[in-house]
């Protein structure tokens, strides 16, 4: 069973960054890992995704150009940047993972294609 934990949430201003992190306990060489997030009342949205394998990488249109995901694949951990912070990024952000065989690279964005998820970080945007 693998154990992912975000980390790296906070309050921050319009304008600011944020570097999420997704620490998983084990061997994700061969996974797809995704970042979503979710705001109450809302479907979960994909917004990122990366293969670690090749280090592919995935944005949705809403986001691209503001955000930066990233692996060390040394430390099994994957990392969201989020840069020009919005008030509607507001959300709580988790990270998913899932072995490559369970994910086609244009289906990143499927929730239900990812066997574990993380306990979410908070990201709140405000002035």
């Amino acid at each position: 069973q693998l154990r992912l934990v975000e980390s790296g949430g906070g309050l921050v201003q319009p304008g600011g960054s944020l570097r999420l992190s997704c620490a998983a306990s084990g061997f994700i060489m061969d996974y797809y890992v995704g970042w979503f997030r979710q705001v109450p009342g809302k479907e979960r949205e994909g917004v990122s995704c990366i293969s670690n394998n090749d280090g592919s990488t995935y944005y949705s249109d809403s986001v691209k150009g503001r955000l930066t995901i990233s692996r060390d694949s040394a430390k099994n951990t994957v990392y969201l940047q989020i840069n020009s912070l919005k008030l509607e990024d507001t959300a709580t952000y988790y990270c998913a993972a899932t072995p490559r065989f369970r994910l086609r690279g244009s289906n990143w964005f499927i929730e239900g294609r990812y066997q574990f998820w993380g306990q979410g970080t908070q990201v709140t945007v405000s002035s």
